[in-house]
């Protein structure tokens, strides 16, 4: 099994402080326990940047890096967590405390977490500058100022808060945004996972089945594999296929519809995200596969356009045109198809863009944009491609047969120096390849 080292954390580590400079002082907390209901607790997943940086699974932790007067003197880490308790750990499972926080994390300094509010304002005090995630969890915001606050009261003793707090996600974020090699084939093994979940549904789905059911089969070779979903699945059947976020899988597979799966796994809690619609009965209508194969041709183009150098929106620009141009061709849209891309009442069949970036969490972290451009893709990003058409079960603008389609092609894309890697080809995507595959019982 792949596992990020406690030299990949460290060598992020490194690179924050480096960020940082001298003189500062960055606090990163864990993501919070989340209650599902009464006294029943979400299963835990710690903060994407939290685990970044630490490699540390466990709840209610705080890791604190502090550079010196010169960078060259190096930085401290200190791991703040729970302490080992016998009778806590029978109840809810073993805990690193703070000798396994040194000595399996490789923390310069560990601490029990009740000691946080005591322990900080010294760490606090003579730094310039305290690097900070802002806004992600309001209880701990207050938390944070309360400490400056405190550590501004120390200068009657010839001591000093940090004079600037800044937006530590601003590093972190960039950070995330260019993968290594070691993250890229973590998420290609999500991937494959999740490739083999899609190919499963293909030859498992039949009329009258539940779209319930369909996802428990994605569900069975993700934990077959250790892995959680990424996100909460998309099974549409039919005109939910329209539904962008469709996620109550309740409804009865008919024959003839199609069926719209959007649903990936994270392994090691890197992401991935893949979107397929096929046909429930194993065979696409004419009006399914001429509205499929304007998707297609989208998608594939909208892929070869995630190169170096090229913008983040160009493929969304080159989908949209094929879309558009498709839908003329086909007569669901009449007009100059400049104009409709201008005015983009391609709306009513294409409303959202055709990716987003991908990593550790599935909507990934990461800046669209640079001084109000779109930024350009360069080595180590990773993206989704996703164009779709959906038409709405109740447009009338459109004859009848095209009604309650709706169709979306995604597939993850890294960009590499030799062209777009798809990282989720092992799932078909044809409507030939489709057929045959779900052909095979």
């Amino acid at each position: 099994m792949m596992k990020l080292t406690q030299a990949d954390f460290q060598e992020r580590r490194d690179r924050l402080a480096e960020e940082m400079g001298p003189h500062s002082i960055a606090i990163i907390a864990t993501s919070p326990v989340a209650m599902r209901n009464r006294d029943a607790d979400y299963k835990f997943r710690a903060d994407s940047s939290f685990f970044y940086l630490t490699g540390f699974a466990e709840p209610e932790a705080v890791a604190i890096i502090e550079t010196f007067e010169s960078i060259d003197e190096g930085y401290t880490y200190s791991l703040f967590c729970r302490e080992r308790d016998r009778e806590m750990e029978i109840w809810h499972g073993y805990r690193a405390g703070v000798d396994g926080a040194v000595e399996d994390y490789d923390a310069d300094e560990a601490y029990a977490i009740d000691l946080l509010d005591e322990e900080i304002i010294e760490k606090l005090l003579n730094k310039q500058k305290l690097f900070y995630r802002m806004g992600q969890q309001v209880d701990f915001d207050a938390r944070v100022a309360k400490w400056i606050a405190e550590a501004n009261g120390e200068s009657r003793k010839g001591s000093s808060a940090p004079a600037q707090v800044i937006q530590l996600d601003r590093i972190l974020d960039e950070m995330r945004l260019h993968k290594s090699t070691q993250e890229i084939e973590l998420m290609q093994i999500a991937s494959t996972i999740s490739a083999q979940a899609h190919t499963r549904a293909m030859q498992a789905v039949k009329p009258g089945m539940m779209e319930y059911a369909l996802e428990a089969e994605l569900n069975y070779i993700f934990g077959q594999n250790g892995c959680v979903p990424s996100y909460n699945s998309i099974v549409g059947g039919g005109a939910n296929g329209c539904i962008l976020h469709y996620v109550e899988n309740d409804k009865v597979l008919k024959d003839g519809d199609l069926v719209l799966i959007d649903a990936a796994c994270e392994y090691q809690l890197y992401a991935s995200d893949i979107t397929r619609t096929f046909p429930v009965n194993g065979k696409f209508s004419p009006e399914q596969k001429a509205l499929y194969e304007v998707v297609l041709k989208a998608q594939l183009a909208a892929i070869d356009a995630v190169r170096i150098g090229n913008s983040y929106k160009e493929p969304h620009r080159i989908a949209v045109r094929i879309l558009v141009q498709g839908l003329l061709d086909l007569g669901l849209m009449q007009g100059d198809i400049e104009q409709i891309i201008e005015s983009e009442s391609f709306h009513q069949f294409y409303m959202h863009g055709t990716g987003h970036w991908l990593g550790m969490d599935v909507h990934d972290v990461g800046s669209y944009k640079q001084d109000g451009d779109w930024r350009t893709y360069e080595e180590g990003m990773a993206v989704t491609v996703e164009p779709g058409l959906y038409i709405a079960p109740d447009d009338e603008t459109v004859d009848a047969k095209w009604r309650g389609i709706g169709i979306r092609i995604e597939d993850d894309v890294v960009v590499t120096k030799n062209g777009p890697r798809v990282l989720t080809a092992a799932v078909v995507k044809t409507v030939e390849e489709i057929e045959a595959l779900m052909a095979v019982q």
